[in-house]
């Protein structure tokens, strides 16, 4: 439940909301040498404390495949802007794509049950 807290908290970086608002956001973020990547923001997971965003590139990066996506840590800047930070820690990246599949399970189980209560 800290984490359903934490979702209340004034201080969560904007693009939760950001992204509760609009399927369809592109964040584009600088390379280590400069270059700028288009992203597609595919959900947002608060983590034990901490906010992550994972996004899949606009246009495939090497050896990534299709149906991949990276996971970001998004903290709020001196400057007040979101700072988008590459996850690299296996077991934090692993954590938060079993949230958000757990957050689909849960969202097709209740879209099932809206369904079958249709009826």
């Amino acid at each position: 439940m800290a984490d359903e807290e934490f979702l209340k908290d004034e201080n969560l970086p904007d693009s939760l909301e950001h992204m509760e608002e609009d399927d369809d956001d592109v964040v584009t973020l600088l390379s280590a040498n400069g270059e700028e990547i288009d992203f597609v923001e595919i959900a947002g997971i608060a983590y034990k404390g901490s906010f992550y965003a994972i996004l899949q590139p606009v246009e495939l990066l090497d050896g990534m495949d299709d149906d991949e996506a990276l996971v970001f840590k998004v903290t709020r800047g001196k400057d007040g802007e979101d700072k988008f930070e590459i996850e690299l820690d296996d077991a934090v990246i692993d954590a938060v794509f079993a949230e958000y599949n757990k957050l689909l399970d849960e969202a097709l189980a209740n879209k099932d049950s809206d369904d079958d209560t249709a009826k």
